[in-house]
């Protein structure tokens, strides 16, 4: 049975950065929507943190998360939406966080 350390201690946060929950919640949506199935995703993301732990890199959330944002990457260049396509779309998203103030919203 579960049984925490201090019951009456506030909850630690899942997630260190806001950008973290929403990548894995747009994997969701991807697989959700039928981009990519969830054994691609899962077969993905664990290609990715092998490669990372075969380079080297520390078992931490900054390595888990760099291995989310790769098998993003890798799977969306694999759902046949033109490389052009994508890259606009990225230079887009730049320019709006740019010009969003701090603690704003970036909104397309």
């Amino acid at each position: 049975m579960f049984q925490p350390d201090d019951p009456l201690a506030p909850p630690q946060p899942v997630f260190d950065e806001p950008w973290q929950a929403q990548a894995l919640a747009l994997a969701d949506n991807l697989v959700q929507a039928g981009h990519f199935t969830a054994a691609a995703w899962a077969e993905t993301l664990g290609q990715e943190l092998r490669s990372a732990e075969r380079k080297g890199a520390p078992d931490n959330l900054d390595t888990y998360y760099g291995a989310v944002l790769s098998a993003l990457e890798t799977l969306t260049e694999s759902t046949g939406i033109s490389e052009e396509t994508r890259m606009q779309r990225r230079t887009d998203w730049e320019t709006a966080y740019l010009r969003t103030p701090h603690g704003k919203p970036v909104v397309l």
